[in-house]
């Protein structure tokens, strides 16, 4: 319910603002009407009418009576028009609108993305720099006789005497992401270990696990918990400034990427990346030898493809987590993201 409300008001500020362009580009193959089934998402269906579905605001809201797109439930009806030059949706195709009451579950309207997608990836992992891993506090031993410690056991921890928060999440570093271009390390994957709170602080501090996704070993890392990154306030729409990097990874072990699919790009905050913004996904052209030139086995390299477009959900300093929101072909580690 907070989720919805949230969206609502940002919605209304970014209209206020005037964040998207006014020229809206129609989708030429555009259904008349489309009937909502379930999974659909906002995205998914502005982009059954826009050829650019991050234009979504500019066409939900040029509609007599969807006042808030986020109350779109299976099995509604939308009828596509153009009035006065501006094109619509609405819940009906007659100019008579009659009062009726709907009683259906809050649990059922559609989203604009698929939450549930990037849901366990926003507190966790992380991507910190060498620095960030190397200075902070660390599991030294377990209370009690304990060879390995799980849930609801008590850890000491060096050293934490001015505590942050009440909720430390345990870490430990995982594979660096290099940059494909220069091959240096723009920061390390902290992975997800455990939860804890704070029994007593000082040095050696206290802490008693919570929750844990596997057992936990002595000179793991704790980090402060980051409760406020759980806001869902995602808008895609994409960046202002040309950015063109490559997908670097993927989350979750998938072998092959598609819709969905979380990935890591080698951009991020650095380079003027933020929650919402979308990116273009290109297969890179291969290079082949072409025979019947007449300079023998001239290598050619071919067009880039589109495959698919991404949203940024959680942008790091120098890389970024991001959701594939559509995907028209196969996507593969390397494949090159840049703004439409």
């Amino acid at each position: 319910m907070a989720f919805l409300k949230t969206l609502g008001l940002i919605v209304s500020l970014l209209f206020s603002i005037n964040v998207w362009a006014d020229i809206i580009n129609i989708n030429p193959d555009h259904p008349d009407q489309y009937t909502v089934v379930k999974g659909d998402t906002l995205w998914d269906i502005s982009g059954k009418f826009l050829q650019n579905p991050w234009q979504w605001p500019q066409l939900w809201s040029n509609n007599p009576q969807i006042k808030d797109p986020h109350w779109i439930y299976p099995g509604d009806t939308l009828y596509f028009s153009v009035v006065d030059g501006k094109p619509q949706l609405s819940l009906s195709n007659t100019t008579i609108l009659k009062p009726h009451i709907r009683e259906s579950s809050l649990d059922q309207a559609i989203n604009l993305i698929p939450t549930d997608a990037i849901a366990q990836f926003l507190t966790s992992p992380k991507v910190v720099d060498k620095k960030e891993m190397a200075d902070s506090p660390y599991v030294i031993d377990f209370a009690g006789e304990h060879l390995i410690a799980g849930a609801g056991d008590r850890i000491y921890v060096r050293s934490i005497p001015n505590p942050k928060s009440l909720s430390y999440t345990i870490y430990r570093e995982g594979e660096p992401y290099i940059s494909p271009e220069t091959n240096e390390i723009l920061g390390y994957e902290a992975t997800y270990i455990a939860d804890t709170t704070i029994e007593r602080a000082g040095d050696p501090a206290t802490l008693v696990i919570t929750k844990s996704d596997s057992e936990i070993r002595r000179g793991d890392k704790l980090m402060a918990s980051a409760e406020s990154q759980l806001a869902l306030n995602y808008f895609p729409r994409p960046p202002k400034n040309f950015i063109s990097g490559s997908i670097i990874s993927v989350l979750n072990g998938v072998s092959q990427i598609g819709q969905h699919n979380i990935v890591v790009i080698d951009k991020g905050t650095a380079d003027g990346l933020t929650t919402g913004h979308t990116l273009d996904i290109y297969h890179r052209g291969k290079i082949v030898k072409d025979p019947y030139s007449n300079k023998k086995d001239e290598a050619v390299k071919l067009p880039d493809e589109i495959a698919g477009i991404l949203m940024i959900f959680r942008p790091f300093k120098r890389v970024s987590y991001a959701l594939v929101i559509e995907a028209t072909q196969s996507i593969h580690i390397l494949d090159k993201v840049q703004t439409p």
